[in-house]
């Protein structure tokens, strides 16, 4: 069962990266595909960071084979794609969009699959032997508390809340990815481990690998009610990667190449 479902994830992970590139750079099937009018390059970048996440927090489970983990991308893509569903299928109904509705569907197949992966790993023991640093605890929850009063805003359709311009309809698609993100991290806290922070950390330095050149090249060129925002955004991707980067590559206690105790249970 684990051997196809390592294999399965595999295959969800090069999906996602295939997006990843594809949000990024803005291809023509991409941008076509994607429901929502009004959506900014900057947008698109931002999604583009979100597949990044995923795909690198499920390639750690899938390397590492630390199932245990899982519940938390679960019950993000859970909380992520429900209310996305939701709001497609009423934006769907009250314009007519076939489009609209369609990805809704597409989110509700997503919100299931979140709900059993979460189901299934919720029960699997996490190896505590190597515990989660003091530094990266305290950080996760700064950025659940960051995470969860930048979502509640959003959707609740608050203005200028993130520092570019969206439409309310993606504040309440972004507020929900924040929301998401936010949950996974108190997971993370739940089921306190090295191998379970991981993954977190790992997600978080794909999303910062994404942003963070996009954030900078535009800070010269921001209008003044978005260029504070910016920099503080900014500021936060950066201390986010620099501890992921510490303590995944220079850490001898947590970098990736140490040797990890067995996540098999």
């Amino acid at each position: 069962m684990t051997k196809v479902l390592r294999f399965f994830l595999f295959i969800v992970c090069a999906i996602q990266f295939f997006f990843t590139i594809a949000f990024f750079m803005q291809l023509p099937f991409v941008v076509k595909m994607w429901p929502f009018p009004g959506t900014t390059p900057l947008t698109f970048i931002f999604i583009s960071s979100i597949f990044a996440a995923a795909a690198a927090s499920t390639l750690w489970v899938a390397v590492t084979e630390n199932y245990g983990a899982l519940a938390g991308i679960g019950l993000d893509y859970l909380v992520i794609l429900l209310p996305v569903a939701i709001l497609s299928f009423q934006l769907g109904a009250s314009s007519g969009n076939a489009q609209m509705t369609t990805y809704g569907i597409v989110c509700v197949f997503g919100a299931l699959f979140g709900l059993g992966l979460f189901l299934w790993s919720v029960r699997i023991p996490i190896d505590h032997t190597i515990p989660m640093p003091s530094p990266v605890r305290w950080s996760f929850v700064i950025f659940i508390v960051a995470l969860l009063i930048v979502s509640v805003q959003m959707i609740l359709k608050v203005p200028n809340v993130i520092p570019w311009k969206i439409t309310p309809d993606l504040s309440v698609v972004i507020g929900c990815m924040f929301l998401g993100a936010a949950l996974y991290f108190i997971y993370a806290l739940l089921r306190p481990s090295w191998l379970n922070s991981a993954g977190q950390l790992v997600g978080f330095l794909a999303y910062d690998v994404v942003l963070i050149v996009p954030f900078i090249t535009r800070l010269p060129t921001t209008i003044p009610e978005f260029r504070l925002g910016l920099t503080i955004y900014t500021a936060v991707i950066t201390y986010s990667g620099l501890l992921a980067l510490y303590y995944l590559f220079l850490s001898k206690r947590t970098r990736l190449w140490s040797e990890m105790p067995s996540k098999r249970k």
